[in-house]
């Protein structure tokens, strides 16, 4: 079931199934120039990749014109950076002329182009901020230039970088129907190894146009391991090397297109469009294996029957998914709000607040940019027993506490802190009594719903495990994270549920997979590869690790990032603190030398 909500306008009820086709224009509204649009989108999506088209049947009728657009235009982009009737730079001017003309479209609510005129109105009303597709545009656009990678690490930079972005927005678009796609983040690896199955399912696929294009988008890491395949390649050969490279290409795609976990605690939708997914790309792999040399002239295809047989059972499932959902619809623009729309978009805000100023006037201290510490990492101890000392409840203390992690993050903008990380809850927390345990989850829950932090140019990152907690915050703290993930300021990343160890046993898991797949070798394990499996792989060292509460030590809290973190010890309960003692506490580094080992008097950065 179906409700309409936004502004003042009245519900309407639209049901899936038998009247699944007629909800499905009754979202896209009545003007002509719009359904056009979107029946364009939606003819292109099914003639030019049928198997996106039959995956984007298995979601409810009135997301499918949003699907559609998605989908259209990221179709029209790489149409334009692989057209060969115009050369190189041509191609990238094309590319970039469509982006330009998109970022002016988003202000004004529409387009003469229809592709991005559906696309706009998609982001219009479904409230979605599509500025985060402009970097993986601009990977297209620099496509045009040709590609040549030398190992598998710059192959999945750009394939992630091209991917994400997107499957990012179908995300979201699922948050704002009322269906949070709860990913399990928390293995980024898997998630991300996914995604390079769907890359390298395409490569594959596309083999023979991307061939007669003079492209060849594999990386020269594993081209060398198979001595004369490339040559071959370029010259569309059919040998044995050739031969012995598919095979062991669309085996790694299987592999990493194999995620059992991806899905799970997910809704049965997403879940079933999901698991469907990854189907379809084991039955085109397997199409791959068994072209042989018709793969170097002709795009392989699975059977009509294969199709069928796992497309059937998968729209009884996600028939009977979302016919038991209620999902909150926006109403459709009529032609009439099309000329003037109502307001900006999302995507166009770039205008932020000042912080509140400190109550008491003090301004803060001036800090030269080369002794600002990069990362402050904060535990934040003492609630309870600030609480106790004053007869009051321990959850009292976290209560206050919250206003003490608020003045952090206003002080941190305001002396230009770029990361500041708070350990909010541990795995061992769970140890404290149960009514101490709720009332700081109720407490967290009730932040991320607030979200004081709207105005301000703070970025949320969220560290720890989903394990035990409620989904509904899980939910809340990855609409957070990917509503502000292009904001540039401050990073404040939230430790909920995180323990060091815990994340130091999950990097190890997630390189014990890469070995066993064969993507690592074991003995040439460096400390670069350890990093970049950490849950949290682009999270700087922590320059600063400030604890308060009259305690002196780390307490399981990013040892891996701390291991040459300046130590600051305070007397102060947490509650008692406010921004000016983060302040204190950074000007204390700046009066530090830091050698990293170094004999002291080296200049050591």
């Amino acid at each position: 079931m179906l409700s309409t909500s936004s502004d003042g306008q009245r519900p309407a009820a639209l049901r899936t199934g038998r009247r699944s086709a007629r909800s499905l224009w009754e979202a896209v509204g009545d003007s002509p120039e719009l359904r056009a649009a979107y029946r364009l989108c939606r003819i292109r999506t099914k003639q030019q990749d049928p198997a996106e088209h039959a995956l984007i049947q298995l979601v409810p009728a009135v997301m499918r014109p949003a699907c559609w657009a998605l989908w259209a235009a990221a179709n029209a982009i790489d149409d334009l950076a692989d057209d060969r009737t115009a050369d190189a730079g041509q191609r990238a001017a094309r590319v970039g002329e469509w982006i330009t003309a998109l970022d002016r479209e988003l202000a004004t609510g529409t387009s003469t182009d229809p592709v991005r005129l559906a696309l706009v109105d998609t982001a219009w009303r479904w409230r979605l901020d599509i500025s985060g597709l402009h970097d993986a545009m601009t990977l297209v656009q620099h496509d045009a230039h040709g590609r040549r990678f030398t190992d598998w690490s710059s192959w999945r930079a750009w394939g992630r970088g091209n991917l994400l972005p997107w499957f990012d927005q179908v995300r979201e678009l699922f948050d704002k129907a009322g269906v949070a796609v709860a990913l399990r983040l928390d293995r980024q690896d898997v998630y991300e190894q996914f995604l390079d199955g769907i890359r390298l399912t395409d490569i594959l696929t596309d083999l023979s146009a991307d061939l007669a294009q003079g492209d060849l988008l594999l990386p020269g890491q594993v081209l060398n391991q198979f001595p004369g395949a490339a040559d071959d390649l370029a010259h569309r050969r059919w040998s044995p090397t050739v031969a012995a490279l598919i095979t062991d290409l669309t085996q790694l795609a299987h592999r990493w297109v194999t995620q059992p976990s991806l899905a799970h605690g997910m809704h049965p939708g997403p879940a079933t469009v999901l698991d469907t997914m990854a189907d379809l790309l084991h039955a085109q792999l397997d199409a791959v294996d068994a072209a042989g040399p018709a793969l170097l002239r002709t795009r392989p295809r699975p059977s009509l029957v294969t199709i069928t047989r796992l497309l059937a059972p998968a729209r009884a499932r996600a028939a009977l998914a979302w016919s038991l959902t209620p999902l909150t619809v926006p109403p459709p623009r009529h032609a009439r709000h099309l000329a003037v729309p109502p307001q900006r978009p999302p995507a166009q805000r770039t205008v932020f607040h000042s912080p509140p100023p400190h109550p008491s006037g003090e301004r803060p201290p001036r800090i030269p940019a080369d002794q600002m510490p990069t990362h402050v990492a904060v535990i934040m101890d003492g609630n309870g027993r600030w609480a106790q000392q004053r007869g009051l409840p321990r959850y009292e203390g976290h209560r206050t506490g919250r206003t003490a992690a608020n003045e952090m993050v206003y002080g941190a903008l305001e002396i230009g802190l770029r990361h500041l990380t708070l350990y909010a809850f541990s795995t061992e927390n769970w140890k404290r009594d149960g009514e101490e345990i709720g009332a700081i989850l109720d407490l967290l829950r009730q932040e991320l719903r607030e979200y004081p932090f709207q105005d301000l140019d703070v970025r949320m990152r969220w560290h720890g495990r989903p394990d035990k907690l409620p989904q509904d915050m899980v939910d809340l703290m990855r609409l957070r994270e990917r509503s502000t993930q292009d904001r540039t300021g401050l990073t404040l990343t939230t430790c909920i549920n995180y323990g060091g160890r815990d994340e130091i046993t999950r990097t190890a898991a997630a390189l014990a997979r890469r070995a066993r797949s064969g993507d690592l070798d074991p003995d040439l394990i460096s400390e670069s590869d350890v990093a970049q499996h950490l849950p949290q792989p682009d999270m700087p060292d922590v320059d600063l690790l400030w604890r308060t509460g009259n305690e002196q030590r780390i307490s399981n809290f990013l040892p891996w990032h701390t291991a040459y973190a300046e130590l600051y010890f305070t007397a102060d309960y947490w509650p008692d603190t406010d921004r000016r003692q983060l302040w204190q506490a950074v000007s204390e580094y700046t009066r530090r030398q830091r050698r990293h080992g170094a004999a002291p008097g080296s200049c050591v950065p």
